[in-house]
């Protein structure tokens, strides 16, 4: 804004009053039809923890409403912009496994399923076989091993978007008996769960990547496969829906600008 005002010449307050202006039109211009699918996340931005709640429509592809904080008020704000109608017309909702946006979610949107976004279960997976990776790289730089020196990047691919820099040396490192190579493996197994059609099926998937995941005895693993057959109801909805937060990390970054 200052910028802004700089360039076209007018001061701080009328630049804002533009603003203001030009943002109370456009929400008296919304539509406020039905929404069907809605996404919650969470933005951090600025220094330090700080966060903000951004509501949208997945269909729409359009923010809906912000507000400040991750929390259960700051979720309930963001529901309560919509319409009595449009609230009871929602038929799923993504979000993350906060507890405050289940809450509100469930609270605010009678007639809606709540969908775990998928790539903020990849996300809890990628950190999991990170903290693997800097445990074992600590013991291994100990007794001057440096296999795992400088990999950290390695790691965050999947298997189909890895550089080809890179595979001569992930393949090596997967042949070894490393730890991190096994949380790796099973961070990529948990993939196919997202290519079932049949909710039965992915059930089915799930048990035995479950067995796999939590007797594999490497710690941050074993942590994210209980949380995330604790919520595996609220997986297995995304069969019946197949929608994502993807838009909303899109705007996401927007905001972040």
């Amino acid at each position: 804004m200052k910028a802004a005002a700089k360039l076209l010449r007018l001061s701080w307050s009328s630049v804002h009053t533009i603003m203001a202006r030009a943002v109370e039109r456009g929400l008296e211009r919304r539509d406020a039809g039905p929404i069907v699918h809605l996404g919650i996340d969470e933005k951090s931005f600025g220094k330090g923890q700080d966060y903000v709640t951004v509501l949208t429509d997945i269909d729409g592809s359009r923010v809906v409403e912000v507000a400040p904080g991750r929390t259960e008020s700051a979720a309930e704000f963001v529901l309560q912009s919509l319409t009595d109608q449009q609230r009871r017309g929602v038929r799923a909702i993504a979000a993350d496994m906060l507890p405050a946006y289940a809450t509100a979610a469930a609270k605010h949107l009678p007639n809606a399923e709540l969908v775990h976004d998928r790539f903020h279960v990849a996300k809890h997976l990628g950190e999991a076989v990170d903290k693997v990776r800097r445990a074992e790289n600590k013991a291994l730089i100990a007794a001057d091993d440096d296999r795992l020196k400088g990999t950290r990047q390695i790691w965050l691919f999947s298997k189909k978007n890895l550089p080809a820099k890179h595979a001569r040396r992930l393949k090596a490192i997967r042949q070894s008996d490393l730890k991190t190579a096994r949380a790796w493996a099973i961070k990529e197994e948990f993939n196919w769960f997202w290519s079932y059609t049949y909710t039965e099926s992915a059930a089915a998937f799930f048990r035995h990547w479950y067995a796999w995941g939590a007797r594999c005895r490497l710690t941050p693993v074993v942590k994210v496969a209980k949380m995330l057959r604790r919520h595996l109801p609220n997986l297995l909805t995304y069969f019946r829906h197949r929608i994502t937060n993807a838009s909303s990390e899109g705007f996401n970054s927007v905001i972040q600008s």
